[in-house]
């Protein structure tokens, strides 16, 4: 094997391994380097697929303890978490295997162990047995991700104080879970372990759940949330954890965010999901004079390179949301750039999604921030209240908003809260990247009934002319 490669791709998460696809496409030679025995990086081994699996079986659990009976089908059903895990496991492995087999097939050599910029194009792989070989790389792509944010003072041991790692295999259902953080990742995780039989307290340190969401969004989430079984502590912030002489219960304190007397809470389980930080340390970025902010992110600049010729930077360790998919599109545009290719990512239309019950995704820009920028635009909303195919599967919680700019009726927008609501936001963002219109969007013909009828009525709303409410 090679130690001489056009593009070395230093991590293979959804970000790294697509880069490296994509370059393989384009006639380079690549290699990649993982400090993980498998490939995927976070998102697929121990994120976005795994959470999405247990996701997906706690709400058929849930649906079958208290929403088949509603449809005529009677049942009783019994946990059996450790085949629910083994379902997770089975799902990530056929990820993994899939992202290496992809490798082999464009050609793209794999190195295991951790990388280190050695300068000079030179990257130093040192094994889990200490062996250590330089790889040597024209262009160098950095794509380590992110890790796991910590609160001063709690130490997670990733079985009684867990961060999202230790949350995803948990063996057994606490009776009760603290989640610090409102963000997604707490209020993703605490839905599963609610819905499996947990009494699920969430503390957010703001006076609100999903800070940077549109707020009418995230209110509306909030009751559903509440509905469903979720408590919530605003406003609040744990100063500590102890461990209780027991071994099994856990004591938080918690005071106001603004100070205050403080309280204590006891917990079974208690999991710190107060955000992600890049992943930098060991990748030898000082040595290399490779700039960062403040946030420890690597500076880059509208090619993705850094302020070192020949060294790139793509995914969670540069600035913006911290999702697979806008790694993967960076991905892409710095393989097309390598490649003498114009890449281009639309930052303006990057969608988000939530994957609890119901879903809540968004693409481009909230009320909260077209106000702040004065940006004049209508409002356009429809509940699936009022959704023909809502309605018959009793799926109604949420609504769709528009929002379009005033002058020109663009659509600047899409707010979802509903069934399914991670699928229909694509039809907004391939609308949104193309510069349509809500008037495009309400002319556009809806199949019926579907879900997607509510995004259309919530067009037609935004002209004040929806048929169904």
């Amino acid at each position: 094997m090679s130690d001489s490669y056009d593009l070395i791709v230093i991590g293979t998460g959804p970000g790294g391994y697509v880069c490296a696809i994509r370059a393989a496409q384009l006639g380079l030679s690549v290699a990649v380097v993982e400090k993980r025995s498998s490939h995927g990086g976070t998102c697929l081994n121990v994120g976005c697929i795994p959470s999405k699996a247990l996701l997906h079986a706690s709400e058929a659990f849930d649906d079958a303890s208290h929403h088949f009976a509603t449809m005529g089908i009677e049942v009783a059903p019994k946990l059996d978490l450790t085949k629910m895990q083994a379902f997770k496991r089975e799902g990530v492995k056929g990820n993994v295997d899939g992202v290496t087999f992809l490798l082999k097939k464009n050609k793209i050599a794999s190195f295991h162990g951790s990388g280190r910029i050695a300068g000079n194009g030179h990257v130093a792989v040192t094994a889990d047995n200490g062996e250590t070989q330089t790889l040597t790389a024209k262009s160098i792509v950095i794509a380590t991700g992110s890790d796991v944010a910590r609160l001063p003072g709690i130490a997670i041991d990733e079985k009684r104080i867990v961060s999202s790692t230790g949350a995803l295999d948990l063996p057994q259902v606490p009776a009760k879970l603290l989640v610090i953080g409102a963000g997604v990742i707490g209020l993703e995780l605490g839905s599963v372990w609610r819905r499996l039989g947990a009494e699920v307290l969430v503390i957010e340190y703001l006076d609100r759940i999903l800070p940077g969401m549109d707020a009418d969004v995230a209110r509306s989430f909030q009751r559903i949330l509440e509905k469903q079984g979720i408590a919530f502590r605003l406003g609040s912030k744990v100063t500590s954890v102890d461990l209780a002489n027991t071994g099994t219960g856990i004591v938080a304190h918690v005071e106001p965010a603004s100070g205050g007397p403080s309280e204590t809470i006891t917990a079974d389980v208690v999991l710190v999901a107060v955000g992600r930080t890049p992943y930098t340390d060991g990748l030898g970025l000082a040595e290399a004079g490779i700039a960062l902010d403040a946030k420890k992110r690597i500076l880059v600049d509208g090619h993705y390179q850094t302020n070192v010729s020949g060294i790139f930077a793509i995914g969670d360790v540069i600035a913006g949301p911290m999702l697979a998919h806008k790694a993967e599109d960076e991905g892409i545009a710095v393989a097309e750039v390598l490649a003498g290719q114009a890449g281009h990512v639309n930052y303006d239309v990057i969608p988000n999604v939530i994957y609890t019950a119901p879903e809540v995704a968004t693409v481009g820009k909230s009320e909260d921030e077209l106000k702040t920028a004065g940006v004049a635009f209508t409002v356009g909303k429809f509940p699936f209240s009022a959704n023909g195919r809502a309605k018959v599967n009793r799926t109604t919680d949420g609504f769709v908003k528009i929002l379009a700019d005033a002058a020109t009726d663009r659509i600047l927008g899409v707010h979802i809260i509903g069934p399914h609501a991670g699928e229909m936001i694509a039809e907004a963002a391939v609308i949104m990247e193309f510069g349509g219109s809500a008037e495009d969007l309400a002319r556009t013909c809806h199949a019926h009934p579907t879900l997607t009828e509510a995004v259309k009525e919530a067009a037609l709303s935004v002209g004040k002319r929806a048929i169904h409410m």
